[in-house]
């Protein structure tokens, strides 16, 4: 070898030696940054942990009535849950071909999607031929990566046949019923998997095998009872099931506040109303997961309460018995003729001076679609979410208003008889002849409000002449009628009310029958808070069905207080002295002085009733369509007792009473039989005696 060959490869051989030797420095340098310069940093990250904080629910509050007794309850049931700590699909099921060994689960939820999907999962390589390769590949041409799976999906889903499905046992389709549940969840949180029927044997087979089942759990689940099965249902409301969980149309609102996807809430009125009070605090649950997702500690950071319970105002035993009233009276008065339409009563007993409600109740007779019976059915909410024209009961308002408005005077004296505007005769049901504000409300003169509202329409009457009146009246009028809670929301702690329709017309004939109640529309609610209002002695006291919150105890029994609702005075009436006392007087004659329109169905009464009946020309608005504007007659009554210090106050609506002239009087008979009711109860109650109720208490009509 030449000199100039060796010299050739010695530099290529030193060449080699530094370039590895500048190598081997920049790894050393390297591995000296790494180790030294961010070596923690590296450390933290193979060591790190995440952790995620989940609420489990509590059982809700309950609610009791103002006796003490149980309304509303919880009753515990064992429940299998599964939750998911991020494991794989291949995972899940193999999990939930364990536990169908060990539990029975019905299908029924499963859908046809659902089967596609689980074929597809147990026969994957069947479930790719469902797509040709040539398919495949002109998908690929048209889409890109993730339409492209989509479109692969959807297209082996529409191609999986019946025939392929019934390769799916029985056995499958149970698998496929817990996976179902399994995969409904959300991450970290409980998902009930079966909490109806669980059997002894299958809880406790579940527990002893927990070890080979991760994930799944034994608990005790809670589900709402209510103690009397056709009494209020409608207003107490009703919460979502653990399969359906937050309502999708408030799902944002749920979750912005805590609440987990498949929580179960209220849904309606007192439920939803008191949701808050009535969810409790939820156990907050830390799970902290390795860098690999797996759950390596489980920290309890809250514990939970139960919801508070609520104390309703309203007296079951008053309720049952109310309820019962109404429908015997409903029954009896449909034996008398033209009462095809007569479908519903309506009753609201209230403490004048609280604003508490002591029977909030409502009856509809309706027919049974499955079994073709007809029962009655609850309708508490029709109290307020329903109006009619209610007649003369209002005429207590109308007198108030002319004082308020100087148009009359305690004793001013008004002729009755029949006036004609125009052709068009309008009266009172007798010839009065001259009646003062206490005897017009005694004998119930129309003729006495039609000249008060004339008054006040700035009007002069004049015989078989037209009636110019300023139109400002009908507002005048409503305004002052509003004070009395008539034709206004009147603030019950319940939402859906209803205020009421309200006449288009400024015809001087229609002010003159908004003022004896027969234009515009009202709720019993809305009546029994304007005789309260006069009861009191002018206060419009806010109405409440819930009383008390009180914290939870595990038995049935009231907790410490936590709060107490106020009596709450909406507005005074503003009232000389000795107005009100004369509607009053008026009222107590109505009741309890010959000739008074409630005379017979209450002279004689130990309380000392006062009060107003009705009676009103309507049309009818229910729910047989072929019947829609049929003249009909509602009847409608008011009242409170005793009528020197009231403690009760009432209002009763039958809509749609009769069609004809055959009067049933049913108002009267509820009305009565209801107050004698309370002050018996009462009494018997002094004396110590307990008053027994059915609380399965529907009543099915014989036809």
């Amino acid at each position: 070898m030449t000199k100039e060959n060796k010299t050739h490869i010695s530099f290529r051989l030193n060449t080699i030696f530094f370039v590895v030797f500048v190598l081997f420095t920049a790894l050393i340098l390297r591995l000296g940054v790494v180790q030294i310069v961010y070596g923690e940093d590296y450390k933290r990250e193979i060591e790190r942990m995440d952790s995620v904080t989940v609420n489990n629910p509590v059982p809700r509050g309950k609610l009791f009535d103002n006796t003490g007794k149980i309304v509303v309850n919880n009753v515990p049931e064992n429940a299998i849950t599964y939750t998911n700590y991020g494991v794989s699909q291949e995972e899940m099921i193999e999990v939930a071909e364990r536990l169908a060994k060990l539990i029975e689960k019905d299908d029924h939820k499963v859908t046809e999607r659902d089967k596609k999907d689980y074929w597809m999962i147990k026969y994957p390589k069947e479930a790719k031929q469902k797509v040709s390769k040539r398919d495949r590949k002109e998908l690929k041409k048209k889409y890109k990566e993730k339409k492209y799976d989509k479109e692969i999906y959807q297209l082996t889903l529409d191609r999986i046949t019946e025939v392929d499905l019934s390769k799916l046992s029985p056995q499958d389709l149970e698998v496929l019923a817990i996976y179902r549940e399994f995969s409904s969840g959300y991450k970290f949180t409980p998902q009930i998997v079966k909490n109806k029927d669980v059997t002894p044997k299958e809880y406790a087979m579940v527990s002893e095998n927990l070890q080979f089942l991760p994930g799944v759990n034994t608990t005790t689940d809670w589900e709402r009872s209510y103690a009397y099965t056709n009494t209020l249902r409608t207003v107490l409301g009703g919460v979502t099931s653990s399969d359906k969980g937050l309502p999708a149309e408030e799902i944002d609102s749920y979750l912005s506040k805590g609440y987990s996807r498949n929580d179960r809430v209220g849904t309606s009125y007192l439920e939803k109303q008191y949701e808050n009070v009535l969810s409790g605090i939820k156990t907050k649950v830390k799970n902290v997961t390795d860098k690999e997702g797996n759950i390596v500690n489980i920290e309890t950071v809250t514990e939970g309460k139960p919801g508070n319970d609520l104390v309703l105002s309203v007296d079951m035993d008053l309720q049952v018995t109310v309820e019962k009233i109404i429908e015997e009276e409903l029954l009896k008065a449909k034996g008398s003729p033209g009462t095809g339409l007569l479908d519903r009563a309506y009753v609201v007993l209230m403490d004048p001076n609280t604003g508490e409600i002591k029977s909030l109740a409502g009856k509809r007779i309706v027919k049974d679609p499955n079994t073709g019976k007809t029962e009655f059915q609850d309708d508490a909410l029709g109290t307020f979410t329903t109006t009619y024209n209610v007649g003369s009961a209002v005429k207590g308002a109308t007198i108030l208003t002319g004082f308020q408005t100087g148009v009359i005077q305690p004793e001013t004296t008004i002729n009755d008889t029949p006036m004609y505007i125009n052709t068009l005769r309008k009266g009172s049901w007798k010839v009065l002849g001259p009646v003062n504000d206490v005897t017009a409300l005694k004998y119930s003169s129309n003729v006495y409000m039609f000249q008060t509202a004339i008054r006040i329409g700035e009007g002069r009457y004049v015989p078989h002449g037209p009636l110019p009146i300023n139109k400002e009246a009908f507002n005048t009028i409503r305004q002052h009628f509003a004070q009395f809670g008539l034709g206004v929301r009147t603030g019950i702690d319940l939402p859906g009310e209803q205020i009421g329709f309200k006449g288009s017309s400024t015809l001087p004939g229609h002010l003159m029958d908004l003022a004896i109640g027969q234009f515009d529309t009202y709720s019993t609610l809305q009546l029994a808070q304007y005789v309260s209002t006069i009861a009191n002695g002018g206060n419009r006291m806010e109405p409440h069905l819930v009383k008390e919150i009180h914290e939870p105890l595990l038995k049935n029994e009231l907790g410490p207080l936590v709060g107490e609702i106020q009596p709450k005075v909406l507005n005074r009436l503003d009232l000389e002295d000795g107005w009100i006392e004369r509607v009053q007087l008026g009222f107590k004659k109505v009741m309890q002085e010959k000739g008074g329109t409630a005379f017979n169905y209450f002279s004689g009464a130990p309380y000392s009733p006062a009060g107003k009946t009705g009676t009103a020309e309507s049309f009818y608005d229910g729910p047989l369509e072929n019947y829609k504007m049929a003249p009909v007659m509602n009847l409608s009554l008011v009242g409170y007792a005793p009528s020197d210090a009231p403690e009760i106050a009432m209002a009763v609506i039958v809509p749609w009473s009769y069609t004809g002239s055959t009067d049933h009087h049913a108002n009267l008979y509820i009305g009565s039989r209801v107050m004698n009711a309370y002050f018996d109860l009462k009494k018997q109650r002094q004396e110590g005696a307990s008053l027994t109720t059915d609380v399965n208490n529907s009543t099915n009509i014989q036809q």
